[in-house]
């Protein structure tokens, strides 16, 4: 009986163990084109891949004055994806829309994220 309690013990942790996904490092580099934007003060990107979520803003920068503000977030994840939307102004895009939502591959990318600010169509390379 004692080894029968045992062996149920043992099978209970190892299936437990194996519930657990492997996380995977996910680089995303966002492209964000405010060319058409009037206003441009503190460009950011929040999301899902913030701890806690939603809270800090990834900075968005535009070190070539081209209007395509860039940043960069790394992440590890054993997620599906994760949602997230561009901040101008202290305000979010795409206002009674969706959150914007970058699927992940399960194994470790590189994605570069390009998208015109308040518009939904995107862009998405993998590396």
């Amino acid at each position: 009986m004692k080894l029968l309690k045992q062996l149920s013990i043992f099978i209970i942790t190892l299936s437990l163990t194996n519930c657990v996904q492997e996380t995977h490092l996910k680089t995303i580099n966002f492209k964000i084109d405010l060319s058409t934007v009037e206003v441009i003060n503190n460009p950011s990107v929040k999301g899902e891949f913030t701890n806690p979520s939603w809270e800090k803003a990834i900075t968005l920068t535009d070190s070539d004055n081209d209007g395509i503000y860039e940043g960069k977030v790394e992440v590890q994840s054993a997620q599906f994806g994760m949602h997230f939307k561009c901040f101008n102004n202290d305000e979010f895009e795409l206002q009674g829309s969706d959150n914007r939502f970058i699927t992940f591959e399960y194994k470790p990318e590189t994605i570069i994220y390009e998208a015109t600010y308040n518009n939904r169509e995107e862009t998405i390379t993998r590396k």
